[in-house]
């Protein structure tokens, strides 16, 4: 199949588009940074440069696919810039998938959306996971979609090493005993990769977890792994957690989105649709992460 992949060489694309080369695809990686394009050949892939800000390339890119992943991104230091909208931007990308879908015929998506996706309320800055959602869900009924819904990133856990390190705990705004579900990016690219050349009509939603562990049990794996067994999770007012995201100079509409994204989580709504329409769980276990993560604590 001819497979177009966005992402560049992130988490997620690169083990897909290693994953799809290998099965024998011809596959296409989207990238905005020219330097990746050595590495993408590398992989066995094409690459092409333009970005997901410009409906015109993504039509020109997706002619002729018969398979297509979108995910949208605003970059590292996007969350930074204080005069960004985050949902508005990331909303236009999804405007301008619909664009490029519908012009280039392609007729097989699968979308990487998130938890949080079902709902337009109490779900913070996932609020625009639910927008490109209902955007897509505009397109011609012959445009197959697979909306894909992972949950909580494992490498979103190396943003607590500053404060394991500063003030010997991970601090945030939620926690507890109740277990939450957590997931690899090497999970999410299997999962894609089964999604992309699986023969399927109309619309679809698959959630994407590969573990779940009360965040005190996580505290306690990952302290074990730094060599800190006593390490604690402690739950923070939210208050709190947004005045110290914006001091250390977050966009405040982020920080806001951040905030309430992780309430969601502590008082289970995020959660409430995933545990209707559980997934099987995915290979890779948080006890074999917490060896990645004290990697980069020990660095």
């Amino acid at each position: 199949m001819k497979i177009i992949v966005t992402g560049s060489l992130g988490n997620i694309s690169k083990p897909l588009t290693k994953e799809l080369v290998q099965k024998g695809h011809q596959v296409t990686v989207i990238s905005s940074n020219p330097e990746r394009q050595k590495d993408i050949e590398a992989l066995g892939a094409k690459a092409a440069i333009g970005t997901m800000q410009d409906a015109d390339f993504l039509t020109v890119t997706f002619k002729d696919a018969e398979a297509v992943y979108v995910m949208e991104t605003l970059g590292v230091d996007a969350f930074f810039d204080q005069k960004i909208d985050a949902i508005a931007a990331i909303t236009k990308i999804g405007h301008n998938y619909k664009q490029a879908i519908e012009q280039s015929g392609v007729k097989r998506v699968v979308h990487l959306s998130s938890i949080g996706a079902h709902t337009d309320k109490g779900n913070g800055l996932l609020a625009f996971h639910y927008n490109v959602e209902n955007i897509l869900k505009t397109l011609p009924l012959d445009v197959a979609i697979t909306f894909m819904r992972p949950v909580g990133f494992y490498y979103n856990l190396l943003g607590f090493i500053n404060t394991i390190k500063t003030q010997g705990v991970i601090a945030t705004n939620y926690g507890g005993d109740s277990k939450k579900p957590w997931v690899s990016p090497i999970d999410i690219a299997a999962a894609v990769a089964e999604e992309l050349v699986m023969p399927f009509e109309g619309r679809k939603i698959r959630y994407v977890a590969s573990d779940e562990i009360s965040c005190n049990e996580l505290a306690n794996l990952l302290g074990t792994a730094i060599g800190k067994p006593d390490l604690k999770w402690v739950v923070i007012p939210d208050e709190q957690l947004l005045k110290g995201m914006i001091a250390s100079g977050m966009n405040p509409q982020v920080a806001a989105g951040m905030v309430e994204m992780n309430a969601g989580m502590n008082n289970g709504d995020l959660f409430e649709d995933y545990f209707r329409n559980r997934p099987t769980l995915g290979k890779v276990k948080l006890a074999e992460y917490a060896k990645e993560f004290a990697a980069v604590y020990n660095q």
